[in-house]
């Protein structure tokens, strides 16, 4: 059996982003129950909130000045783990 992706999400704790992590973490399991292997938080420092799924940089707040919506989180995590799927109203 092949492995799933493993997704990361590194947040600054020093900003108290723990809660907007966690609440992106429910929603990918959610989404992605079949298709991921999971979500590890990774206490950061110095304002980091980045995305990695399986090492791979998805999304860094530093370089895209911001934080992604969850439809835009959605739809990128899709892409690299299963791009045929249909994410039904987050698609439109």
């Amino acid at each position: 059996m092949t492995e799933l992706p493993k997704i990361e999400i590194e947040y600054c704790r020093q900003c108290k982003w723990l809660m907007r992590s966690s609440w992106m973490a429910q929603e990918l399991l959610t989404t992605f129950e079949e298709e991921i292997g999971g979500v590890t938080l990774i206490p950061g420092s110095g304002g980091t909130f980045e995305i990695r799924i399986d090492g791979a940089l998805v999304w860094s707040r530093e370089e895209r000045d911001g934080f992604p919506d969850i439809k835009q989180l959605k739809q990128i995590v899709r892409d690299v783990v299963s791009p045929e799927r249909d994410l039904g109203h987050t698609d439109r």
